[in-house]
């Protein structure tokens, strides 16, 4: 009752009196009550009353002093700040919250906010934290819970929504999230105190904190903070360890994610994360779910460390060993799953191709006979899906962790084995069967590693000095000195020299089963068509059907190039007969996927080369036209020509302009001919033969198909035919924008850039028309949902093109006259 009557004497003093003494009095005999001195004037059940049923009252008074401008800066410090710094910490926050939120900018405000700076760097959070475990039911109702949780998780919003440019350094989320997580720390290291020295405690409020600020988005800047302070308690502590699994069983579920995710990154080894988190996954199915499903299976954006960390936790007690069997299960069926290999994200794949890596290593020999079937099937149908792919990494993906499975299972000692280039990737899910040592490295001596780097020197230093110590003898005839000639590097000459015509060339190719000279031949063919165009054209398609025809019988080097380049310069040297040839066994019988493919990578360079501006090979070089001009002295122009430059070159200027002459131009050799290459190809693809079914199991072909008519039609710009051959690329690909083989996408998306690229503006606008809005609505979808991120990339960039045509063209007041 006098502390009642006290309080309130008090605060009607410093809000009525005009008197400045008797405010300085009252906040002095309110001081009292928060001074645990024993010389305060007031005893414990005083001040206890005072800190619970008046002390929010009293600084909401307090908020208004600091807006007075009758006491100094000295008086503020003793009187003021106290009243902030020295009681319940709890309702200190609230006030000081709320009034931040209320206040406008004024010197009151600057005032409020260096007392909550200076109410943070006390580490008064630590008392707050503090408080809670020892008293559970802090701070008295639910409500008042949840309020003081979103105040601890959210200062650094609500001070920078209300301060602006002026906001504290202190309250920025880069450093008050590492200092509320030392407050935490220093929190639980009271906590494992008290319980040495048997007093009760509790963690609930802590760990409510913890989650509320991860699932908030700050996990990495707290647990990069906590994390390891706790892994190297929990190495020797007992307790220490029953108190981080208190802390974590204590989060509630709905926010359990962000603290386990984020906790698995931060860590940095199994063991460590085994003795923060222990059993959880056992007795709770959130957390059980999020290790064993959701950081494995559905998220894949961790690096290669978090999953050897969840992983080897799994595997490293024998309580927890069944969720490792589990785990390989799902993982396995998912990595085998056609469907999954056909329409998941790239990324994702290798990550579940390391994480059933990864779970394989760990089992133990016995563990392994017992799955050995499953992992046999697992194997087969998932190397089967990944061969099936057409892009390349999804089938190494495959190879590699076949030959891993199969070397772990050692059936029979039977091994799978593939050919493919090692690269970054491979290797790395290669080093993922080895079982890596979760403990750090000792430092290396420095002497073992100078004597390593002096070793190889050793050889070459006695290798130098022997010549010196052999002097020759002055008796020995002065022939025996010369220096043999090195002939390592001479090549046996063969007896066949290279033909010279065409046809003598053409002739070998077709009847020779000379090596040599089929060799020497067919890297000479390329060189002799270009240089006999007209004697090419006569023998262009018989050669171009033996080439396209031949086998690498005798193991040439680099066949399939050689090939390859004589085929092109036939189709560039007599673009409509070869083009025609090639365009019509496309779609013919008892033909190899291989020779489809090479057809139309032929047709693809050959329409890049005739694009290419071509240089006028009659006229002579600078060099030669200076050789060939200087005898021509009784030309009166190069008199005239010596005379310019020798005053040019005694005259000084100022400034000169660009003497830099343009490109000379030249006809478009392909735009002539684009309908011959292009139309043909889009004639029978849904007609399926008995080798050759493009619409089905033949997708490969039909990707690389779609690509080639894509680079067609962007040769194209500008040609008369661009037009056509845009309406009738999207009728093409129309059919086929939803299929399950992302490189068939690809190929379709980069065909739309194309046309959006090559078509002519005004045709867009008025020949395709009603297929734009339908078009326009597909490659949002595809930008926003396709799994695989080319197709998204390419969507955005085709959507881009579409806006800048439609823009450009409904800016032009013309091509509205011709619409309308």
């Amino acid at each position: 009752m006098e502390v009642r009557l006290s309080v309130a004497q008090c605060l009607r003093t410093l809000s009525s009196s005009a008197d400045h003494a008797d405010k300085i009095e009252a906040l002095k005999t309110l001081n009292s009550y928060l001074d645990d001195a024993a010389g305060s004037g007031a005893t414990c059940a005083e001040r206890e009353e005072f800190r619970r049923a008046h002390y929010s009252r009293t600084l909401r008074v307090g908020v208004g002093l600091l807006q007075a401008d009758w006491m100094s800066a000295a008086q503020r410090s003793q009187l003021l700040d106290p009243l902030f710094l020295k009681g319940p910490p709890d309702q200190a926050l609230l006030v000081l919250m709320e009034a931040v939120t209320q206040l406008g900018p004024s010197a009151g405000l600057d005032r409020l906010v260096s007392v909550t700076e200076s109410f943070l760097q006390s580490g008064r959070l630590a008392d707050l934290l503090w408080s809670s475990c020892l008293q559970p039911g802090l701070p008295g109702s639910p409500q008042l819970g949840e309020a003081l949780l979103a105040r601890l998780a959210a200062l650094p919003d609500i001070t920078a929504n209300k301060l602006h440019l002026s906001n504290r350094p202190l309250f920025a989320p880069q450093r008050y999230y590492p200092l509320l997580a030392s407050e935490m720390l220093a929190a639980l290291e009271r906590t494992c105190q008290a319980l040495r020295d048997g007093t009760d405690c509790s963690v609930t409020f802590v760990a409510q904190t913890l989650g509320k600020v991860c699932v908030q988005g700050h996990s990495g800047a707290v647990l990069a903070v906590m994390a390891p302070r706790l892994a190297v308690c929990t190495r020797s502590d007992v307790l220490w360890q029953k108190v981080c699994w208190k802390l974590l069983q204590n989060v509630p579920e709905r926010w359990l994610d962000g603290v386990l995710t984020g906790l698995v990154q931060a860590v940095k080894s199994p063991e460590a994360f085994s003795r923060i988190v222990g059993n959880l996954a056992l007795t709770n199915k959130k957390a059980q779910f999020l290790l064993t499903h959701k950081v494995l299976l559905l998220q894949y954006r961790y690096e290669t460390q978090v999953l050897r960390t969840v992983l080897g936790h799994l595997a490293s007690d024998r309580d927890r060993r069944p969720l490792l069997i589990q785990v390989l299960r799902s993982v396995s069926q998912a990595w085998a799953n056609p469907s999954a290999v056909r329409h998941t994200p790239l990324e994702q794949q290798l990550y579940v191709s390391k994480t059933l890596l990864l779970t394989v290593s760990l089992l133990k020999d016995s563990e392994l006979q017992e799955l050995r079937s499953d992992l046999l099937q697992c194997m087969l149908d998932g190397v089967q899906s990944h061969l099936d792919s057409s892009v390349v990494r999804v089938r190494t993906m495959g190879m590699v962790v076949g030959e891993c499975l199969s070397s772990r299972m050692d059936i029979n000692g039977t091994k799978l084995r593939f050919e493919y280039e090692q690269d970054e990737e491979t290797r790395e899910l290669l080093s993922l069967m080895t079982p890596s040592l979760s403990s750090e490295p000792e430092p290396d001596d420095g002497a073992d590693f100078a004597e390593e780097t002096r070793e190889p020197s050793a050889p070459s230093t006695t290798t130098q000095s022997k010549p010196l110590k052999s002097d020759p003898d002055p008796d020995l005839d002065s022939d025996d000195d010369l220096t043999p000639y090195d002939m390592s590097g001479d090549q046996e000459t063969g007896q066949a020299s290279p033909p010279r015509y065409l046809r003598d060339c053409l002739e070998t190719l077709m009847s020779s089963e000379d090596s040599e000279r089929v060799e020497l031949s067919l890297r000479v063919a390329e060189s002799l068509v270009r240089r006999n165009v007209f004697a090419a054209k006569e023998i262009s398609v018989q050669m171009t059907k033996v080439l396209l025809h031949m086998e690498d019988k005798y193991s040439i080097d680099g066949f399939l190039a050689l090939r390859q380049a004589a085929m092109v310069a036939l189709a560039v040297a007599d673009s409509v007969p070869v083009t025609q040839y090639l365009t019509a066994e496309f779609y013919s019988l008892n033909y190899s996927l291989r020779q489809r493919l090479d057809i139309l990578e032929v047709l693809a360079l050959a329409a890049q080369e005739l694009s290419t501006p071509f240089a006028d090979k009659t006229a002579p070089s600078p060099a030669a036209a200076s050789e060939l001009t200087s005898y021509q002295a009784n030309d009166p122009a190069q008199w005239r020509q010596v005379v310019e430059k020798r005053i040019q070159s005694k005259t000084r200027r100022i400034s000169k302009g660009s003497t830099h002459r343009g490109t000379k131009a030249a006809p478009n050799r392909y735009a002539p001919v684009a309908g011959y290459f292009f139309f043909p190809l889009l004639r029978n693809y849904d007609k399926p033969e008995v080798t050759f079914d493009l619409l089905g199991s033949d997708h490969l072909v039909l990707g690389r198909l779609i690509h080639t008519l894509g680079l067609f039609m962007h040769l194209a710009v500008n040609a008369p035919i661009a037009a056509q051959m845009g309406a009738a690329l999207l009728d093409f690909v129309w059919a086929v924008r939803y299929h399950a083989d992302q490189m068939v996408r690809r190929g379709v998306l980069f065909a739309v850039c194309a046309v959006f690229l090559s078509m002519p503006s005004q045709s867009l606008l008025l020949d395709l028309n009603e297929q734009l809005f339908e078009t326009r609505t597909w490659l949002s979808d595809v930008a926003e949902g396709d799994p695989d991120a080319d197709c998204r990339a390419l969507a955005v960039q085709s959507l881009v093109l579409l806006d800048n045509s439609l823009k450009k063209q409904l800016q032009d007041p013309r091509a509205l006259s011709l619409e309308s």
